[in-house]
């Protein structure tokens, strides 16, 4: 499938399955796959109309979705060792799409020798539609984005994290952390808009971070472990991840933060 189609076909399952349940879904809609861990039939039907697009326009690739994977954890072995794939995340924030938040994203990406060659972000409810292709850009609803590095003093630099176990703690260079979007579907494009500067990640499944990566690298930004390896969409490790606007940025975040 081409890159056009993909979108369209993002567009169109949310569109079908997603939108008319936002703020309309029923208590027997919504499980926990784990304790707080919501899903919901929307997350189910959007993966599994999105999957059967994407195995039938591309038999030989693993496609990882998120909820598949949570029913069957050894699809992450074969992902992570195929030459072509895709990640699938149907609805990213979900707890957001559960109380009634707009920010909420379908997300897909597809990797090639272990690598993000193009991805795609649609916020439904924004009207946004974020995609982006190795060594063509960053692109939202079809305007080229660019990350705007911080220009003040650290102690201003604004940096987020979507662990709420996190916030508030003093950072020794850049102050007290704030909290996300709590969506990397959402956090990625705000960052390489400039709504903040860098957003710290404990969790690092592909599904979240696979578009996120290509969308913020592809635009100037840098996505990488503690200790600088750039991120890696093929390990399931926790180890923690700062997303940065720009090189100098993630030096002083990644390098004076003690995360325990």
């Amino acid at each position: 499938m081409d890159t056009d189609a993909i979108t369209a076909l993002l567009q169109d399952v949310a569109a079908e399955v997603i939108t008319p349940r936002f703020r309309a879904l029923l208590s027997h809609e919504i499980s926990e796959k784990n304790p707080g861990d919501l899903v919901t039939v929307a997350d189910h039907e959007a993966e599994v109309l999105i999957t059967e697009a994407l195995v039938a326009a591309h038999p030989g690739a693993v496609v990882l979705g998120e909820e598949a994977c949570a029913a069957d954890p050894s699809v992450l072995d074969r992902y992570a060792t195929a030459e072509h794939s895709f990640t699938v995340d149907p609805v990213d924030g979900t707890k957001n799409f559960v109380h009634g938040s707009p920010d909420h994203a379908v997300m897909a990406s597809e990797l090639r020798a272990g690598q993000v060659v193009r991805a795609w972000i649609w916020q439904p409810q924004h009207e946004l539609m974020y995609v982006a292709e190795r060594g063509a850009g960053s692109w939202r609803n079809g305007e080229r984005l660019t990350t705007t590095p911080p220009t003040g003093a650290p102690d201003t630099f604004d940096v987020r994290t979507s662990r709420r176990s996190w916030v508030g703690r003093q950072h020794a260079a850049v102050g007290e952390l704030r909290l996300s979007w709590v969506s990397c579907g959402i956090d990625y494009p705000r960052l390489v808009e400039g709504a903040c500067d860098a957003v710290l990640y404990k969790s690092t499944k592909p599904w979240d971070h696979a578009p996120g990566q290509l969308l913020l690298t592809e635009a100037g930004g840098v996505l990488r472990h503690h200790g600088g390896p750039d991120y890696d969409p093929r390990r399931t490790a926790t180890d923690w991840l700062v997303a940065a606007a720009d090189q100098a940025t993630y030096d002083v975040v990644e390098g004076s933060w003690d995360v325990t």
